[in-house]
């Protein structure tokens, strides 16, 4: 046996949710405790989501203890959550490449398993997906079950409310558990936070619970009350909490103890029985079994490695600022400076940096929670209304607003910012959050503006320039984690003349034409060849896709033989569309060559395995410039 694993007794036997079908309540309590064990001690070293599935043990257990997946369907919101999921399924062993090159998805993946019943890696998409496994058993005479659970969080999202809308009045076969541990990545806020917070502190049961634990004191028949005041919580709680649910064609039950294996089993068994939308309201608690994330959860949501003794995480020593730090740090500068600045996120205040503004001032700041749509909706009314909105949005989140982009936006020429964070390759994460696109769609924009910063000066003088302008959408996209260590701090603010680029290095036969930090690992490749050849390609950084630099595209026409591109963006229609596009469109004929991210979807790994699957490490840059040298060579 696996030395690793001698330490858990149930789980190593456990390979598919069959085995778990006749464990004892004793036993299925132990497997919990085993599998958060195990996450810790896989995640500790292998960083992952950690916070969210330590939470939903119990109803994944219970869901799976309940349902015969694979023929029921059990559908999962985003996937955070959903690591014990994938750890009874038969990917115990491969759950320790999880987010790996090579290894198994962060998130649900059909194409990885038959227990996942529908990919995810955005939000709020559950509800619709399982109301659709619902009406195909029901259109094919099959008994098969659906099943969605939700969090709190995702529940925010406008997608989930019309998933709720059409399943209760198609009166389909479905049940939605909701995943109620009040917080997505940050804290929860808005109205349906605050709805569900009234349902659990309804003063009834509260009052109730008080009288009776006053009256108890201490000891194992508290215990034993409290199981029976948790349970009686439903009625007193439904009258006055689940008829938003109800009103939209659901049978609303709960909220129970989610993080109570007996409860969940009782509960779901009953409900499993019943026909119709169903809705089970769980209370859990985000980080459940394991100190440091019950008491930090916004950073134990997702921690990075970290010692699973002490709960010390432990921060890798780069000597450089984050993007988003650079971000929120400017963005503060800016509203200091210009009362009109806003800042609006949908849920992503620490990880875009705009957390600054919010601590120092929270008047001028906006968490709308995940609502995409409506956050640029809400910035282009801001916009109208007289203010500067910058709105940041993880770039391939952006994708879930593109209609408001255009419709609300651009039509309307409103000076909106629009700052899309994660651009390019992601990372660990995968396909569903690689930020490939954002240049490729926004650049059919008729009037917007689409700047790349090659490093975290040109972020700063990018924003700065995004305030003064008057027309809109202007986005700024740049990528995940750390900069070139450039000296930002201090260094005073630049307006830049919109589709201005500028040529970095001199050269010779080749011009190489590059957006955002891709300039920089051009620049390196130049330097080793010319290093070794004593010959070196041109160097340019365009800045501005949209528009872009036409006169630094005609003398590079004329002047260089061969032309290269590069981009951290998919190779359809982005950079190299616009530059192949430049020169079809003016009778020119100077080769081409792209480095870009491949038409097809990147799995998960490194930000730096990926770029090098992709040809965007210095390495490779400098392998496909002397491609194109001997091209040149033989031509000659």
């Amino acid at each position: 046996m696996d030395q690793n694993h001698s330490k858990y007794r149930i789980l190593d036997k456990v390979n598919s949710p069959k085995d778990i079908k006749g464990l004892s309540i004793g036993e299925l309590r132990e497997l919990c405790t085993e599998i958060r064990q195990y996450m810790i001690e896989c995640c500790s070293v292998n960083p992952g989501h950690l916070g969210s599935s330590l939470g939903t043990v119990e109803l994944i257990i219970g869901l799976h203890y309940v349902y015969e997946a694979p023929d029921d369907k059990i559908v999962f919101d985003v996937g955070h959550q959903a690591y014990a999921h994938k750890i009874i399924t038969g990917r115990r062993e491969a759950f320790r490449k999880n987010r790996m090159k090579d290894g198994i998805s962060g998130f649900p993946k059909r194409s990885e398993s038959e227990y996942d019943a529908f990919g995810a890696g955005h939000s709020s998409t559950s509800i619709s997906a399982a109301l659709g496994f619902a009406e195909a058993a029901k259109q094919q005479g099959l008994a098969h079950k659906s099943v969605a659970l939700i969090g709190d969080g995702s529940l925010t999202g406008g997608l989930a409310f019309e998933g709720l809308n059409n399943a209760g009045a198609s009166r389909s076969d479905i049940l939605v558990v909701l995943n109620d541990n009040n917080i997505s990545i940050d804290r929860n806020i808005g109205a349906i936070h605050e709805y569900l917070l009234k349902i659990t502190t309804d003063p009834r049961y509260n009052k109730a619970k008080k009288h009776i634990w006053d009256k108890l004191g201490e000891g194992h028949f508290r215990k034993w009350i409290q199981k029976m005041v948790v349970s009686a919580k439903s009625s007193l709680v439904r009258h006055s909490g689940g008829d938003l649910f109800e009103s939209m064609g659901f049978r609303y039950f709960g909220p129970i103890d989610g993080n109570d294996i007996e409860q969940v089993i009782r509960t779901l068994s009953k409900l499993k029985a019943l026909g119709g939308p169903l809705l089970l309201h769980t209370l859990t608690t985000k980080g459940k079994g394991y100190a440091p994330a019950e008491a930090n959860q916004t950073i134990w949501h997702a921690p990075g490695a970290f010692d699973p003794e002490t709960g010390e995480r432990i921060k890798s020593i780069k000597g450089r600022d984050r993007y988003q730090d650079v971000f929120g740090a400017t963005l503060l500068e800016l509203a200091r400076m210009n009362p009109k600045v806003v800042g609006i996120t949908p849920a992503m205040a620490s990880g875009c940096g705009m957390n600054l503004l919010a601590k120092e001032l929270p008047g001028r700041f906006y968490d709308v929670g995940i609502e995409e749509e409506h956050a640029v909706t809400f910035s282009a009314g801001l916009a109208a209304g007289g203010m500067k909105p910058f709105c940041n949005i993880y770039s391939s989140f952006s994708q879930r607003a593109y209609d408001q982009i255009i419709h609300d936006v651009a039509l309307q020429n409103l000076p909106v910012v629009l700052c899309l964070d994660r651009g390019g390759i992601v990372g660990e994460d995968g396909a569903t959050h690689h930020g490939c696109y954002d240049m490729a769609a926004f650049r059919t924009i008729p009037g917007a503006v689409i700047a790349a910063p090659k490093d975290e000066i040109e972020l700063r003088n990018m924003m700065y320039s995004a305030m003064l302008s008057e027309t809109g959408p202007y986005i700024i996209r740049y990528p995940r984690g750390y900069g070139e260590g450039k000296e930002w701090k201090d260094a005073e603010l630049e307006a830049y003349e919109c589709g201005k680029g500028e040529k970095l290095v001199d050269g010779e036969d080749i011009a190489i034409i590059a957006a955002g930090p891709a300039a920089n690992r051009a620049v390196e490749a130049a330097e080793e060849i010319k290093g070794r050849t004593g010959k070196s390609p041109a160097i340019y950084n365009i800045r501005y896709i949209k528009p872009v630099d036409e006169k630094l595209l005609e003398e590079v026409c004329r002047k260089f033989k061969r032309i290269i591109t590069i981009e951290d963006g998919t190779i359809v229609g982005g950079l190299f569309g616009c530059i192949a596009e430049y020169i079809s469109r003016n009778g020119e004929n100077t080769p081409i060559t792209p480095i870009a991210i491949p038409d097809r979807y990147l799995s998960q790994g490194t930000q730096e395995e990926l770029r090098e699957e992709c040809g965007l490490t210095t390495k490779k840059i400098a392998e496909t410039i002397e491609e194109e040298m001997k091209k040149i060579s033989k031509k000659d």
